[in-house]
Formats: structure tokens, sequence, C-alpha cells
């Protein structure tokens, strides 16, 4: 590996070993030994407490930040306060790193290198102060690690044995010419390049030996019993167990720490007190603790260009003349594919918020997934709210399985549920049940109608910028981690290639005929394979199943699409109305007046009649019963007594609910015209904008 330096900012207060006075020369000297190398480099002299100063000097120089390294000693501890070390040495790298932090998730790159020290990680003698700064620095950087990754803000930390200008006191000068910074930088250089996944290490460095540091429990041993007192007896004598690093696991975060304080609460509330509670990943007592807990509430902001996206990501084209609804804004049917559904939803994934509920350590990189989808979208931006819960967490022996339910909501209203199903490797046997009621299940196949589409090699890549930023679909070093020769197709990208067989096969390319879907995800598929769909059709429900054409190997298994019955279906599918799209709004109303009718009555509590033209004639007329019992939407003339009737055309009509054309000036143009109580007009919004959601 080689690598290049060229820009570089550099900073020294230049004080000298006992933290006093102040100098230009130390960073003068790097910034001249950079340049007569060929690099670029600025100086700068401010304290590290002027974080925002110094990040303004390397925007300045040279429009962004890269890596930060916090390598300063000031004086031996002994000769300093306490809050000076605190100051300079852990509050300084904080300020300095939180002026550069929004820089670098803005960029979507950035690397950060905390210093901390041999006495921080094991201690000194005389250097209380300074080991808890440096340790402190530890804890700081595994928090950037975690909050960063996602932006691809890489944080790590050394401990470096370097000859400075603090141990040249203390140190014999050839010992001092033996550890040159030299045999330092070669590791921070490496942990700095954009090609370098390392995450959250800690490395101890010098002499040009370089080491990596990490946790290391004892598998422990529990010392009480149900209905007993503990004693400090007990802990006595099980001292032997309790420090016995035999068979000792490897904690790599807080889930795993607090997973064996979860597995000893149930063992010890079932009399089923063991050694071993660290055994498990997802051992009862953790996957007892984080069913029915919440994860942190996402919102999803879009508009036609998101669906868009999404459409060409799950394989639209251009080539078929039934695609472009869904490719061109502009279309008069134009519409989100309704699986869309899931983009919304996958956020609470996307964004870690998993990684927030106690008692779970799940790898993404592996497992499986189960999806049920209730979706029913015809309108094409806003802003969405997901809020997911742990529905049950499942032992299947080689793995656990979690289950996550999520509601997404338009404003107050539920607009769609989804079911994701993680599948964590190696975390089961720890004694949980298999199965759940919870789980939406699907029936064998008996398959007819066949659709074959073979999508690009590049699909996953352009999946995944509909939201699903997960690296197993792009980087091979990544998919390698997860046991992949190569990254992989997206299991939602396959899911939506099969959605859209159906939508074709049986609902003609109507969104609105979805009302739901369920699938499982059983493997994988890999770049330049070819889907094939199989469904068949009872009633309403289309079982069908997708497999690999060229292996025969089925990657979608015991799923289901639930369509609206004909008579539901808008425009083509009603016995009147000539084709008017105004036909598909009524028929979303009467939908949402058999879920939401008592509310709206109590909103409204009005009858409206619509009389809808076309070419200057009477198409179509509705009545809104919004005035008695639970609500009702008739065609024609039935219902109670209009209190306002509407007349409109069906293009203006649409325009209205569209937000293209308002109310107001409608009818001041002669577009809108209403006979009976005018003031009633003022509810239109309720009925067609908050329920209709077109």
């Amino acid at each position: 590996i080689s690598l290049i330096v060229t820009f570089i900012g550099v900073n020294d207060l230049g004080a000298d070993t006992k933290g006093g006075g102040k100098s230009s020369a130390a960073a003068d000297k790097v910034v001249e030994e950079i340049r007569a190398k060929g690099g670029k480099a600025v100086a700068n002299y401010d304290s590290v407490e002027d974080g925002e100063k110094l990040i303004q000097t390397a925007l300045d120089s040279f429009g962004r930040i890269g890596v930060i390294l916090r390598d300063r000693s000031f004086a031996r501890t002994s000769d300093l306060d306490w809050d000076l070390i605190q100051r300079v040495h852990l509050r300084g790298s904080f300020l300095v790193t939180r002026a550069a932090w929004n820089h670098m998730k803005n960029q979507k790159f950035g690397r950060i290198i905390m210093t901390t020290s041999a006495a921080g990680i094991y201690g000194n003698f005389g250097q209380a102060n300074y080991s808890a700064a440096k340790l402190g620095l530890l804890g700081l950087a595994n928090t950037l690690a975690i909050e960063g990754r996602k932006y691809n803000v890489y944080c790590n930390t050394i401990a470096p044995v370097a000859g400075s200008r603090l141990t040249e006191t203390v140190m014999p000068p050839d010992v001092v010419a033996a550890l040159k910074a030299e045999y330092v930088a070669p590791l921070v250089l490496w942990l700095c390049h954009e090609d370098c996944q390392e995450n959250g290490g800690l490395f101890e460095v010098g002499a040009g030996w370089i080491g990596k540091l990490r946790w290391e429990r004892t598998k422990g041993h529990t010392v009480r019993q149900k209905n007993k007192a503990m004693s400090p007896e007990a802990v006595r004598d099980h001292w032997d167990k309790i420090c016995d690093f035999t068979a000792a696991t490897r904690p790599s975060g807080i889930q795993e720490s607090l997973q064996s304080i979860m597995t000893v609460l149930s063992q010890v509330e079932s009399d089923e007190v063991g050694a071993n509670p660290t055994a498990s990943a997802a051992a009862t007592g953790g996957s007892a603790l984080a069913v029915g807990q919440k994860v942190s509430t996402s919102l999803f902001t879009f508009n036609h260009t998101q669906c868009i996206l999404y459409a060409l990501g799950v394989g639209m084209s251009t080539k078929d003349p039934d695609h472009l609804r869904f490719l061109y804004e502009n279309h008069p049917d134009f519409g989100c594919l309704p699986t869309f559904g899931v983009i919304a939803s996958q956020a609470v994934l996307m964004e870690g918020g998993l990684s927030s509920v106690p008692g779970l350590g799940i790898d993404f990189t592996q497992g499986d997934s189960v999806l049920k989808l209730n979706w029913f979208l015809l309108f094409c931006s806003g802003t969405l709210r997901s809020e997911a819960t742990v529905a049950d967490v499942l032992d299947k022996g080689s793995g656990a399985v979690l289950l996550l339910d999520v509601n997404t909501y338009n404003g107050d209203e539920l607009l769609c549920f989804n079911q994701f199903s993680v599948f964590v490797v190696g975390a089961g046997g720890f004694g949980g049940k298999r199965t759940s009621d919870r789980v939406k299940v699907g029936f064998p196949p008996n398959l007819r109608a066949k659709q074959c589409l073979f999508p690009p090699r590049s699909q996953a890549a352009l999946y995944r910028l509909s939201g699903d930023w997960n690296p197993l679909h792009i980087d091979p070093s990544f998919a390698a981690m997860g046991g992949f020769k190569q990254p992989i197709l997206h299991g939602l990208c396959s899911f939506g290639f099969a959605a859209r067989h159906v939508l074709k096969q049986f609902a003609g390319n109507d969104p609105s005929r979805f009302k739901a879907i369920k699938a499982r995800f059983a493997k994988p598929v890999l770049p330049g394979q070819s889907l094939q769909t199989e469904m068949w059709k009872e009633g309403n429900r289309v079982h069908l199943q997708c497999k690999v054409k060229e292996t025969d190997v089925v990657v979608l298994a015991g799923a289901y699409v639930d369509l609206h019955g004909e008579s539901d279906a808008p425009l083509e599918n009603l016995p009147q109305g000539g084709g008017l799209q105004s036909e598909l709004v009524f028929a979303e109303i009467g939908r949402r007046i058999e879920s939401l009718g008592s509310e709206l009555v109590r909103k409204v509590n009005a009858v409206f009649g619509w009389e809808i033209t076309k070419d200057g004639k009477t198409a179509a007329q509705w009545t809104i019963d919004l005035k008695s019992g639970s609500g009702s939407l008739h065609r024609g003339a039935g219902g109670g007594k209009a209190d306002v009737t509407f007349t409109v055309s069906d293009q203006d009509f649409m325009e209205v609910v569209q937000g293209k054309l308002n109310p107001q000036k409608a009818f001041f143009s002669g577009k809108l015209k209403i006979r009976g109580n005018i003031m009633l007009s003022q509810k239109l919004e309720v009925i067609l904008k908050d329920y209709a959601k077109l």
C-alpha cells in the first residue's frame, strides 16, 4: 500500500513539557518537513480548546476535513492539576472532534484517530489524572465509532510509544532515537486510508511493533438463588470461578455486555441458575427483555423522485409501455408501486434503531427475512412516520429469529403495516420457543402462471439508492464477512420484482388493487442470475414463489398477494363512469369510510352530493353521507338528502384533489359550482386530502 500525503493541518500550541509557554517552532518545523517531501501543510497555533478555530484553518486551506490526530502530551501529571489535564487531553479532543463532526458526516467520509496511553489502559503510579483522561478518550472513541459508522466516519484509538519532547526527559537518548515517530506513523496512515474499514479498534504501537487489544470476560458465576439473600460469603466461596478465564468470552458491544445480566434474571426466576449466562448472544433473558420494546421512531420524506427511483430499482423500464405510469410523473395515471411501502419503514432497520433495544446483538450481514405488508398508496409525496416494536424472539437452534412489527402513519392515520423477520446466525440454542402465533404463514405452492425477468448485474447498485445502504449488496469485502463470494441482490429487490409480476398478471398493473403481500426470503440472489416467479390465484389471493432460473433454487417462498375484489376496483372495472379518473378517488373514499366512518361523521357531520361532468355532460353522481351511523358512500342519489352539492368536471376535480387547483379559485372561476350550505365546502379538505390520500 502506497500512501501519498498531500494535505495536512498541523496543530501544536508549542507549550513546554510542563504545560507553560507558547511557541510556533514545533508546528512550523513539522510543516517544513512535510513541504520538503512534496506535501502541502498549514500550521495552527491555537489551543485544542479552540476546536472551531483549528478546524476552520483546515477548511480554509484544504476545503474539507479528513483525519483528526490527537498526539499532543503537555506535561507530566505530577506537575499539573486535574482540571488542566482533563481540559487538554479529554475536553480538547472533544472540542476538536465536535468542530469537524458535521463536516465529516455531510461529506460521507472521515477518519478520527484518538491517542490514548498505556497509562490509561493499564494505569500508572502517580498519574491518576492523566490515566483518567486517556481512558476517557477511549470511551469517546468507541462511541464515535458507533455513531459515525453509517456515515463512513470511522474512529480508532492508538496507544503509541515514541520519542517526543515529553519522553526525551525520562528516557536515555539512544532509546528515544530507537522509538522514532516514523515507527508509529504508518499505522496512523493506514487507519486514515479510505480503503481501511477498521472501526472502533484499539492498538498499541511502538518501535515497529503493532498489537490490537480487545476486552475479555470470564464466563462468571451466579452466586444467588430465588427468594434467598445474596451474601459476601457466597462471593468468597466462588471467587475462583468468578475469576476463571477458561472459556472466556469477548463481548464486542454494550448489548452483549448486558446480556449476561438479563440471562441471570431469567434463570434465577426459573430456578435454573447456571454457570455460563454469556453462552448465547440472544439468551432467554435478553429475548424476554427485547419483546415489546419500541424502537426509535423514524421519519421518511419523499416525492415523485423516490417513487420513480424505486420503480427503476425493481426493474421497471421504458421498454414496456405499461411501466410508464410508474416512471413518468406527468402520466395521467402516475402512482407508486404498492411495495414502495417497505422503503418508508426500512429506515427503522437502516438507521440502527435495533441496536438500541436491550438484549439484542444483531449482525445484519447474515440471515433471512420475512415481511408482511398492508399498503394502499395513491399519493406520491409527503412525510411518513414509522414506529417499530419487537414482536417476538424465536430460538431456531443454529440462530435466533427476531420479529419486528412496523406501523407507518401519515399524520395520525395508519397507512401500512410491515413485519420484518431477521435471522441472527449463531444466536440460537438459548431454550426459547421455536414458533410464534404472530408470524404470518404462507401456503404450499400449486403453481401455474410463470414470468421471468433478468435483473442486470448492476441492479443492486441501483436499488440501494432507494435507501437500503447495507454494504452487503455493493462491497465485496463486506459480503465476504457475511460468507458470500460476492455482493448479493437485496431481498426486498427480489420481493419487488415478484410483486410486479403479480401486479401485471392478475391486477392489470393497477396499484389500487393491491391489499397485502407476504413473503419469506429463503436464499440470496447473485448478480447476473435471472428471477422466475410462479403464481396461481384462488379467489382474491395470489400464491407465488420466486426461483433462480439457472439453479432452480427457491429464493422467495410461502408468499402470497391479497388483491381487492373486482367490485372494489376503480375506473375500468366499475359498471359506470366512462373512464373517469375521479372513480379512483371515490373508491378510496369508500374504503376510508368503511374503516374510519365514525371518526369522519364526528368531524364532518354533513351529507355531500357530487355531480361529475365530462365534455359538459353529467357523467357520474355520488352521495357521501357523513351524518348518520358510521357513514356511507352511494353511487347516485342514495343516502340522506344532500346538505350541499358540488358540480365539477372530472379533470378539475382531480386537480382539486391533487392540490393543483385551489377550491376557492375553482369556485370563483366557475369551474366548481355549489348548491346548498356553501360553508360546508370548508370541510372538503377533511374528505379529499386527509382521508383520500391523493
